[in-house]
């Protein structure tokens, strides 16, 4: 009797071993993630195939939903351009400048967001209807005269040259100098806010370039503005030298001369 009982004994505590040893831990003390029991109920406490477990992460499940999704940005439901409309509609180019910037940042993505910019890697992900909208909105306020297929008319006027560019459309300044010097326009003051005769073609929106000028290449060549002629279009494009600070008397001889290699440009580019 007392061998029977003492076989029992060592059965059970046996038993208990083994469950024990083969038993999956309920938390992973290395890393922050749990296995969790997706169900409690058994009905033969010795048997682990009823139970069946789940690797869930320690943060909320909105947070683990958004760290599997896809990484490209995608446009906020409740981003507008109406503001955008208001400012332009108005002649208040300036504000509207600013607020171009604002939706490009939005556009491009929560990483450009908490940057404070664009990187040229992300225009890719602004949707051709947005890039488009807010050419439309410049143009449609500008006699034709601003925005980016504006722009790149005119880039494309300049042979791709970002330095006959931004003469052309007025963001860089020709110095009264003997040798042909030119100077980067100092943001806000020295940049024309105002829709007039003397507004070179292009000049706005403004896009910040102390970076380089691969983000401003890479929104001209956005298939957003594939469409865009080479020629003119009907609309008169400055040649570099005129309306960029230049008198009317050097405008005619600059236009025929290309920049000379003593040309000085200084670096302060930061709108």
């Amino acid at each position: 009797m007392a061998t029977n009982s003492l076989q029992s004994l060592h059965h059970h505590n046996s038993l208990l071993r083994r469950l024990s040893i083969d038993s999956p831990p309920y938390i992973l003390s290395s890393t922050t993630l749990f296995l969790k029991p997706t169900s409690s109920t058994t009905t033969n406490p010795t048997s682990l195939s009823s139970i069946t477990f789940s690797l869930s992460s320690s943060s909320s499940s909105s947070s683990s939903t958004t760290a599997t999704s896809p990484t490209s940005p995608s446009t906020s439901e409740t981003l507008t351009y109406d503001l955008l409309q208001q400012h332009l509609s108005a002649q208040n180019f300036r504000e509207a400048d600013e607020e171009t910037r604002r939706l490009l940042i939005a556009l491009a993505g929560e990483a450009a967001v908490k940057r404070g910019y664009v990187f040229f890697s992300e225009v890719q992900f602004i949707s051709e209807t947005d890039l488009r909208t807010i050419d439309e909105l410049w143009r449609q306020h500008s006699d034709n005269r601003f925005g980016y297929s504006v722009q790149k008319k005119v880039w494309n006027k300049a042979n791709h040259d970002f330095t006959n560019f931004f003469i052309r459309v007025g963001w860089m300044k020709k110095l009264d100098t003997e040798v042909a010097q030119y100077n980067y326009r100092a943001f806000p003051n020295e940049f024309i806010w105002e829709l007039n005769d003397d507004t070179p073609v292009g000049h706005l929106p403004l896009t910040n370039a102390l970076r380089g000028t691969q983000l401003l290449s890479k929104i001209f060549c956005h298939p957003a503005f594939d469409a865009v002629e080479e020629d003119e279009g009907g609309i008169e494009i400055a040649e570099a030298g005129s309306r960029n600070g230049s008198s009317s008397s050097n405008s005619s001889s600059s236009t025929s001369k290309p920049l000379s290699k003593s040309t000085v440009f200084k670096p302060d580019y930061s709108f």
